[in-house]
């Protein structure tokens, strides 16, 4: 990477086009959160803008593509159907979340150029310092290593004291960079956890596969309200995270969508829901498409 100040700190003196759901032009409301952020990456890399992303879920559960792999994924599906839990395939990898009324969902999109990469790392290290800030005012030491046992382990799990209160990935797409959390605010993580731990369960039925699919344990998981010991709500949690990004010198305007964004939009709703009808089959619920 060239030693530009801006490039080795997007956390500082940058302008931030902010996306929220709030300000959305689509009816839908679940794959429309996906769509758009393929259309985020593809645009943030074509204008070399800084974009932030917050979109909020109900009732959903995430999949991600090695989870349509499970052996007995129709009996996984029905459990979770049985629960009264919708159910998404993303565009992403990882594995399965949890995604409900108490859970933040937040990206942080980076323009990169063919001859200036942002390494993996440093993308998570991005994340994980705004994070950081964010809570610092609790005066708690948050640590970002592989929880193993919650659900949609990954090397830059963030906890609190070895339980684990959100999960990151990165996506990329023509010179975009998506650096995703979900953060566990409020709610009830133990039955978050033993949903997906349940589904793992049913949709394994015992049987030895070449993937490997976390053995689920509920008490590795918190939200931030249980392990900060405070009333904390989801968009008091964006807040904060606006909050350290003003503080550093940066600008925050409202994201636009151009015609050229909804037209990329458009493209990816559409494969969005290829992938699902294609990976999900009759357990499709063809609500969530419309």
């Amino acid at each position: 990477m060239h030693s530009t100040s801006k490039m080795n700190d997007p956390l500082k003196e940058q302008t931030y086009h902010l996306y929220n759901s709030k300000t959305y032009p689509f009816k839908n409301q679940t794959i429309s959160h996906f769509a758009l952020a393929d259309s985020l990456m593809m645009y943030a890399g074509k204008h070399q803008q800084h974009l932030l992303h917050f979109w909020p879920t109900q009732n959903l559960i995430i999949l991600g593509m090695m989870d349509t792999k499970l052996p007995h994924l129709e009996r996984g599906l029905a459990l979770l159907d049985e629960a009264g839990k919708d159910v998404i395939v993303r565009n992403s990898g990882g594995l399965a979340v949890v995604g409900d009324e108490g859970v933040l969902n937040f990206s942080i999109i980076l323009p990169e150029r063919s001859d200036e990469r942002i390494p993996i790392q440093d993308g998570y290290q991005v994340m994980f310092r705004l994070i950081s800030a964010a809570l610092k005012e609790y005066g708690k030491t948050i640590e970002a290593y592989e929880i193993e046992t919650s659900y949609c382990p990954g090397e830059f799990d963030l906890s609190i004291g070895g339980k684990k209160f959100a999960g990151t990935a990165q996506r990329r797409l023509k010179n975009g960079v998506a650096i995703m959390i979900y953060i566990s605010v409020n709610g009830n993580q133990e039955r978050r956890a033993e949903w997906i731990r349940d589904f793992y369960q049913q949709g394994l039925q015992g049987e030895t596969v070449k993937w490997h699919y976390p053995k689920v344990d509920p008490s590795v998981m918190a939200t931030l309200e249980e392990l900060l010991g405070v009333s904390l709500t989801v968009e008091e949690m964006k807040e904060k995270i606006l909050k350290v990004l003003l503080e550093q010198d940066n600008k925050i305007v409202s994201g636009t969508y151009s015609e050229e964004l909804l037209e990329n939009y458009t493209t990816s709703y559409q494969k969005m829901i290829r992938r699902n009808e294609q990976m999900l089959g009759d357990q499709l619920d063809r609500r969530l498409l419309d």
